[in-house]
């Protein structure tokens, strides 16, 4: 695995790029310290960075995201971010924001590439167990199908081997075909990821038909212990419908496999709903071995990954700026709102996936909520991830990590 080191630091990669597997990893991890078999003790360069792998004698890669606060001493957290078909890292990141929020709290970010060529040149797809690629919205031609499993499983243990992570808070986000192959690895049973989050993705199972009714397969999810798990879905959602339908690979719908993961984890009762502002919030908080169940519902949620408004972020930054005119422009409201429904799905997903011991799940990050002509919900912000993503090119270094940045409107990206 290949990263990249503070200059004066000597990595015991030096000699280049070195990607070791099985025996040959640990013959190399055992000649060296126990801080470094651990992944610390030397900094690294923040910002993205591509990485490879070898699996199996195959050639993978991904992009890693280090935060400027990595010292090489002090153990972060990681989040695995899972792009959607027809897509690849660099966009996803450049969809979800991820990076943006590793940045502000001080975590480390992985997002790893399928293995399935895409419909335009630069852009990829999963091969998802059980979906035969005639049955998903790529080419049926696509080349790739290599073995995801194995390469996830691999990634997660040579990320908690090679850089100062915090084996104990792995997580892991997929968004639509992502969120599909994210399902179907805790369904196989392994555990690498203490809390998971799905945008427009959630799977319980492949789909089987029973007596004229869709539903997960039983047999097919068999996760190896509780895992707390928060969900996003458009009720306007064409790729991946709400109410189930679609393509071969979906069929049940959103509420089915929130009932489902509900059974898988244990839980108990029919969870606390609260609905603002056409956002509906539903916690689950009572499940075997700590786990927990979060939704949220866009009642005119689309497939595209949901922002908040930007009339509301408009507001709130002036807020923050203390202009002359915000208090003409503010209204905050005299009974607090029982969550705050500008809903960030990565922001909102690392609070959750930090809270997962305690009750206090639903973050009010959103000092002052906007005028009735601001309406929070989903929006269309198009910027460089569009294009990156269609055509295959890459905004690394177009944009600071500091922007605010969108990949809603890109076609394709499922």
């Amino acid at each position: 695995m290949d990263f990249a080191r503070v200059a004066g630091h000597l990595s015991r990669f030096a000699a280049g790029r070195v990607v070791a597997t099985g025996l040959a990893l640990l013959a190399l991890m055992a000649s060296v310290d126990a801080a470094s078999a651990a992944g610390c003790g030397q900094s690294m360069q923040p910002g993205r960075h591509p990485v490879g792998f070898t699996v199996d004698g195959i050639a993978r890669s991904g992009v890693y995201f280090i935060p400027s606060t990595y010292d090489g001493q002090k153990k972060m957290p990681v989040v695995f971010d899972f792009h959607g078909s027809n897509s690849n890292p660099d966009g996803q990141l450049n969809r979800s924001s991820w990076d943006k929020v590793a940045e502000k709290n001080g975590f480390v970010v992985v997002a790893l590439q399928g293995s399935l060529s895409g419909k335009t040149s630069g852009t990829f797809a999963w091969n998802v167990p059980f979906v035969p690629v005639s049955q998903t919205i790529i080419p049926t031609g696509a080349q790739g199908g290599q073995d995801e499993m194995a390469f996830i499983q691999q990634a997660v243990k040579t990320v908690k081997q090679e850089l100062c992570v915090d084996p104990a808070r792995v997580y892991a986000s997929g968004y639509s075909g992502g969120g599909r192959m994210l399902s179907a690895y805790i369904c196989s049973g392994h555990d690498d990821f203490s809390a998971a989050g799905f945008v427009h993705s959630l799977r319980a199972g492949r789909p089987v038909e029973v007596e004229g009714k869709w539903l997960p397969d039983p047999a097919n999810c068999t996760p190896g212990r509780p895992v707390s798990i928060m969900a996003f879905a458009g009720v306007k959602d064409g790729q991946n419908p709400f109410a189930g339908g679609g393509n071969a690979y979906w069929q049940y719908g959103f509420k089915t496999a929130i009932q489902r993961w509900t059974q898988l984890d244990g839980c108990k009762g029919n969870g606390e709903t609260k609905t603002v502002d056409g956002v509906t919030f539903s916690l689950f908080g009572t499940c075997q071995n700590g786990a927990r169940i979060a939704t949220y519902v866009f009642a005119n949620g689309t497939h595209d990954w949901p922002k908040p408004a930007p009339s509301t972020q408009a507001v709130i930054a002036a807020a923050k700026d203390g202009g002359s005119n915000v208090a003409e422009v503010v209204r905050v409201s005299a009974a607090k709102p029982p969550f705050d429904a500008n809903v960030d799905p990565a922001t909102r997903m690392w609070d959750f996936f930090g809270k997962t011991d305690s009750t206090d799940l639903i973050a009010t990050a959103a000092p002052a909520k906007a005028n009735a002509a601001a309406k929070p919900g989903t929006s269309v912000a198009l910027d460089c991830a569009t294009e990156a993503e269609t055509q295959g090119t890459s905004c690394i270094s177009s944009q600071p990590i500091n922007m605010r940045r969108s990949g809603q409107g890109v076609q394709g990206a499922l």
